[in-house]
């Protein structure tokens, strides 16, 4: 005879505190428990969540701190006009989604670390609030300084690396070489992986990257579909064909992600897929617009009274959203 679990009526959000080594996020999937050192995830399924104890904030939300980069690659989707958020406006919102459900943020731009207080701001995501940290970048800005600001306050490293060799120094316009040396500063601060964009100019060094992902000791490998901006047409439909392809064929030992986005006809395992559009996921540009992407060329401003009312009255003009 299996236990009945009881569901506390009052949100559950509200029964963790920053100190927890594990964070417990209640929604329409059901009770959700993470580790953020490890990156253990364990979904209680078979609860059914009230949708008064329903976590109000998104489970991810990523944050361009600034739109300032050093590189200029083609498919990017930041925009280019100059923005830096304020350091104590994140802050709050930091607090903010913390105290209602958020499990993780992720840090981005831009390049995260031409954020200048970029070490103060994952040192307080870590310490004062139980979010995971997470934070993308092109790494070719990472020393052992910057490592030794870092480590301890970051969960999570996502390094863009789109091909290898002459295909990724044709992109970036950095050394590959040099790269692959950053690499080995990036894995002792945390757990890391690599962010992939795939195109037809990438696609033929998926089998070269993944190799070197499992040999630098990356613990996954994100497949970023190109999308559509600024005029570019994103991935073409040869090219996505031959992707669906390899990734049905993968036997590497990385295990592979993908965006939501680029998820079309792919062979993949959503546990969450009753926990949709801005309950799952959000976007904070740098000019302070909470967005349902990054994508999204629409947003809502972050007023005074906090990102959780720009994300309310962002959820109550989007269709199709589950309340």
């Amino acid at each position: 005879m299996a236990a009945k679990i009881m569901v506390p009526t009052r949100p559950i959000r509200e029964t963790v505190q920053p100190q927890s080594r594990f964070k417990v996020r209640g929604g329409p999937a059901g009770i959700h428990i993470f580790h953020r050192a490890t990156g253990l995830n364990v979904l209680l399924d078979e609860v059914n969540v009230p949708s008064a104890s329903w976590a109000a904030a998104p489970r991810q939300v990523s944050v361009a701190l600034t739109n300032a980069c050093d590189l200029a690659c083609a498919f990017c989707y930041a925009p280019k006009i100059p923005a830096t958020l304020p350091f104590e406006r994140v802050m709050r919102w930091l607090d903010e989604l913390d105290a209602n459900g958020c499990i993780g943020v992720g840090f981005g731009g831009g390049e995260p670390t031409l954020y200048p207080r970029l070490a103060d701001l994952c040192q307080y995501a870590a310490q004062k609030t139980a979010l995971a940290v997470s934070l993308t970048t092109h790494a070719h800005r990472f020393d052992d300084q910057l490592a030794s600001c870092l480590a301890g306050n970051v969960h999570f490293v996502r390094v863009s690396m789109d091909g290898v060799g002459a295909t990724y120094e044709s992109i970036r316009g950095r050394s590959f070489a040099a790269l692959r040396g950053r690499l080995e500063i990036v894995r002792t601060v945390a757990r890391f992986g690599i962010n992939f964009v795939v195109n037809s100019q990438t696609l033929s060094d998926l089998d070269a990257a993944t190799a070197l992902a499992a040999e630098v000791g990356a613990a996954e490998f994100l497949l970023l579909p190109e999308q559509p901006v600024r005029g570019s047409r994103g991935i073409d439909t040869l090219t996505a064909e031959f992707f669906r392809r390899w990734v049905r064929q993968y036997r590497g030992t990385v295990p592979l992600t993908v965006s939501e986005a680029g998820a079309y006809d792919l062979p993949i395992c959503d546990p969450f897929a009753s926990e949709t559009a801005l309950r799952a996921y959000a976007h904070i540009d740098a000019s302070g617009v909470v967005k349902r992407s990054s994508y999204d060329s629409n947003g809502e401003a972050i007023g005074e009274d906090g990102v959780m009312q720009a994300l309310e009255i962002l959820r109550s003009r989007s269709k199709g959203d589950i309340r």
